[in-house]
């Protein structure tokens, strides 16, 4: 009976332990920013001597971008202007997804900027993989957008951090929603 009890206490003490420590793994844009950014680059292609009298703008609808302009040498001005207000702001510019450029009339052209927001699932697959190749005490999984990763060791935790900070590049990641 006694045996019975103490093993009663432990599944009880196991069921009601807290979770493991967990973070998110997540890559988000601030569209405040975003916005102003466009905003802030259309203002200075407005007042811009070299731009004056040219169709040259961004249109933004949510996190779809429209870059117009006269001819390939002004988009590349344009987007210029926009990736310098996009750093000013704080928005990464590893986020923004530049479309082929299309002719639109005469010289005019036009280049679609996709801004990425959340983790693609063929990225965030990689990103576990990566995980479980590099034999971390660490569980990680996909929840929608995001990138979860727990384990029992917040020293392991940090080791998933300083992992995929120097093996994804390419893809603005934020760390967050860490829990104990």
């Amino acid at each position: 009976p006694a045996r019975a009890a103490a093993a009663g206490m432990i599944a009880l003490h196991h069921s009601g332990s807290p979770a493991m420590p967990s973070f998110d793994i997540t890559s988000e844009v601030n569209r405040v920013e975003l916005r102003n950014a466009v905003e802030q680059a259309n203002k200075e292609i407005q007042n811009r001597f070299d731009f004056k009298g040219s169709d040259a703008r961004i249109e933004q609808a949510e996190l779809a971008l429209a870059v117009y302009a006269d001819d390939d040498f002004k988009l590349k001005q344009v987007m210029d202007v926009f990736t310098g207000k996009c750093a000013k702001r704080g928005v990464d510019v590893r986020a923004l997804d530049p479309g082929a450029v299309e002719k639109i009339s005469g010289n005019k052209v036009k280049q679609a900027v996709a801004v990425r927001n959340g983790i693609a699932p063929d990225r965030a697959k990689a990103i576990v993989q990566l995980l479980k190749d590099a034999k971390l005490k660490v569980q990680a999984s996909i929840q929608g957008p995001a990138v979860r990763v727990s384990g029992a060791k917040k020293d392991d935790l940090q080791a998933a951090i300083q992992l995929v900070r120097k093996s994804v590049a390419d893809l603005p990641l934020q760390f967050g929603n860490f829990r104990d």
